[in-house]
C-alpha cells in the first residue's frame, strides 16, 4: 500500500476496530469514511482473494468510496447522523440493492439481476448512514437447493473458506459470506439471512456475534426468501455491542410485511440499552444438552462445558439437563418446501422480463441448460419444491406448519422456559436452531472458545418471541467476562 500513514492505521488501528472506535478515529479527524472503505477494499483485494483466498466478497459497490465521501462531507457539515454514520458495512448477496451490483442468491440465473430498489433493510441501513460495501458469497439458494452442497459453495462464488483454517475448518452456511468477511476484517460488520441457522451458523464457525431476531422484528421485504414462516435477516459482527447497534436500525416495522406488525414494542429500539456487563447474575439459564450437546466432538464439548461453568461463575442460576418435549420429534423441512416455491415465485416476479428468470421452474429450466456450470451438487430440492402447487393449499402443508408451530412452541420452547422458569435455554453453536427457527423465536450466539486444532466454538442463547433485550443483555455479560473472540491469522497488507 503506498499510502503509509493509512497502511499504519491499518497495522495499529482497523483490526478487530468497534464500530464506536471508528467513529471516535472519524470524529477525530484521523480518518475518513472514504478511507476506511479503501483500507477494507485493500484487504478484501489482497486477503480475500489471492493465496489461500477466503473468497467471501462477490463484489463491491462501484459507488462506495463517492457513498463515503459524501458522508464525509455531510459529518463536517451536519455531524453524524449516529452509530452507524460512515461505517462499511457487507450484505449477503440475497439482499436487494437498487444500485450497481447485483441480487443472485449465489445463483448464475440471477447474476444478472439488478434489483430495481432497496430492500427496507439496504434502505434503512443507508437512512442510519451506513456505507454499503459489497455483497457476501452465500450458499446458493440459502441451502434450499440440493443435498450434499458444501456450506459457503454457490455457481456464482465458488467456494468460501473459513478465515480460522481454509479448507479445514467448516466455514458455516448459508451467510457464510458475511460471517467469512467480518471474522477477516474486510468490513466493520455485515448482515446476513436465517432461516435454520443460517446466520447462527456461520457466526459460530467464524468466531462472531450473530443475532438470529425474532420473525418479524426485522423486514424481510427486499430479500430473496426461502420460507415466510421462518425468514429473518440479522446483523453478524465482532461484538456484541456492534450487533446491537445494527439490530437498533434494522428493528422498524413495514407495511408491506405485515409479521412486523406482530411486534409491539421493540421497533425503533436502542438494543444498546442492554449492554448490562451484570446481566447474568440471577439469569436463570437451561441447557439443553439432550440431543444438541451429543453432536460434540470431545474437544468442543470440553468448550462448551467450560462455558457453562463460567455462566454460574458470573451468577447465574443454571439448570442442567433441561428436556425440550419435542426435541426427538419427526421434524421435516416440509413446510420449507411448499413455501419455497410459493415465497420465490412471488420475488421473481419482480425481476426484470429480460432476464427469462420469471419462476422456479425457470431457475430449474436455466440450471439443467448450463449443468456444467450450475448443477455440480444437482438440484433436488427446487425440484422438489416445483413438484407442489405453489398455492399452499395441500393438506400436507397446512398439517406440517401446524405441527411445526406446536411442536417447536407449547411442546417446545414455550414449555421448558414455563416449566423452569427460564430466561433463556443455552445451545452449542446453532446445534439447536430448528426449533427457535419453526417457533420464529429469536437466538444470538457469542464467541466461546476454541478446540486445540483452533476451530471456533459459540454459545448460543436461545429465548422467547421479541425477548432480543434480555438475549443481548445476557450475552453481552458472558461476552465482557470472557473475550473469548480472537481474529484469525491472515497477515497485514503489502
Amino acid at each position: 500500500m503506498e499510502n503509509q500513514r493509512l497502511k499504519m492505521f491499518h497495522d495499529e488501528v482497523l483490526l478487530e476496530a468497534t464500530i464506536d472506535e471508528l467513529q471516535e478515529r472519524m470524529e477525530s479527524g484521523e480518518v475518513t469514511s472514504k478511507e476506511l472503505v479503501l483500507l477494507y477494499m485493500e484487504r478484501i483485494g489482497q486477503m480475500d482473494r489471492l493465496g489461500s483466498a477466503i473468497n467471501s466478497v462477490l463484489e463491491i459497490n462501484p459507488d462506495a468510496l463517492h457513498i463515503a465521501a459524501a458522508l464525509d462531507g455531510e459529518r463536517k457539515k451536519k455531524g453524524p447522523r449516529g452509530a452507524l454514520h460512515g461505517i462499511p458495512v457487507l450484505l449477503k448477496d440475497n439482499i436487494d440493492t437498487g444500485d450497481k451490483m447485483h441480487t443472485s442468491a449465489g445463483s448464475l440465473a440471477l447474476k444478472d439481476h439488478c434489483a430495481q430498489k432497496d430492500s427496507f433493510v439496504a434502505a434503512y441501513l443507508r437512512k442510519a448512514g451506513a456505507v454499503i460495501l459489497g455483497k457476501t458469497n452465500m450458499t446458493e439458494w440459502a441451502n434450499f437447493m440440493t443435498e450434499g452442497m458444501p456450506s459457503g459453495y454457490s455457481s456464482r462464488g465458488g467456494q468460501t473458506l473459513n478465515p480460522y483454517g481454509p479448507g479445514k475448518f467448516d466455514v458455516g452456511g448459508s451467510s457464510a459470506g458475511s460471517g467469512a468477511a467480518v471474522a477477516a476484517n474486510f468490513a466493520a460488520a455485515a448482515i446476513g439471512t436465517e432461516t435454520s441457522g443460517s446466520i447462527l451458523s456461520p457466526a459460530s464457525q467464524n468466531s462472531l456475534v450473530g443475532i438470529k431476531p425474532t420473525v418479524g422484528l426485522v423486514s424481510r421485504t427486499g430479500i430473496i426468501p426461502i420460507a415466510h414462516s421462518q425468514d429473518t435477516a440479522g446483523p453478524m459482527a465482532r461484538t456484541v455491542k456492534d450487533a446491537a447497534i445494527l439490530l437498533s436500525v434494522l428493528a422498524v416495522s413495514d407495511g408491506n410485511d405485515p409479521i412486523t406488525l406482530t411486534n409491539l414494542d421493540l421497533h425503533n429500539r436502542d438494543f444498546t440499552e442492554y449492554l448490562d456487563q451484570d446481566g447474568l447474575k440471577g439469569a436463570r439459564i437451561g441447557i439443553a444438552r439432550e440431543t444438541y450437546f451429543e453432536y460434540l466432538s470431545p474437544e468442543k464439548l470440553s468448550v462448551m462445558n467450560e462455558a457453562v461453568a463460567q455462566l454460574k461463575e458470573l451468577g447465574a442460576e443454571v439448570v442442567e439437563e433441561v428436556v425440550i418435549p419435542s426435541t426427538k420429534a419427526e421434524w421435516s423441512y416440509e413446510v420449507l418446501t411448499y413455501e419455497f416455491k410459493a415465497d420465490l415465485n412471488a420475488y421473481l416476479r419482480t425481476v426484470a422480463p429480460h432476464l427469462n428468470i420469471r419462476s422456479l421452474a425457470d431457475v430449474i429450466d436455466f440450471n439443467e441448460e448450463n449443468s456444467e456450470k450450475t448443477l455440480k451438487y444437482g438440484q433436488t430440492i427446487l425440484k422438489e419444491s416445483e413438484e407442489t402447487s405453489g398455492n399452499l393449499t395441500e393438506k400436507a402443508y397446512i398439517s406440517s406448519l401446524e405441527k411445526d408451530i406446536y411442536l417447536s412452541t407449547e411442546q417446545g420452547i414455550d414449555h421448558v422456559m414455563k416449566e423452569h422458569n427460564l430466561d433463556a435455554i443455552v445451545f452449542p453453536n446453532n446445534f439447536g436452531a430448528g426449533i427457535p427457527a419453526k417457533a420464529g423465536y429469536p437466538s444470538i450466539t457469542v464467541p466461546a472458545g476454541y478446540t486445540p486444532e483452533g476451530e471456533p466454538v459459540g454459545i448460543t442463547f436461545i429465548g422467547l418471541a421479541y425477548s432480543e433485550p434480555t438475549l443481548v443483555k445476557l450475552a453481552y455479560a458472558y461476552e465482557q467476562a470472557t473475550k473469548k473472540r480472537k481474529a484469525p491469522e491472515l497477515g497485514g497488507l503489502s
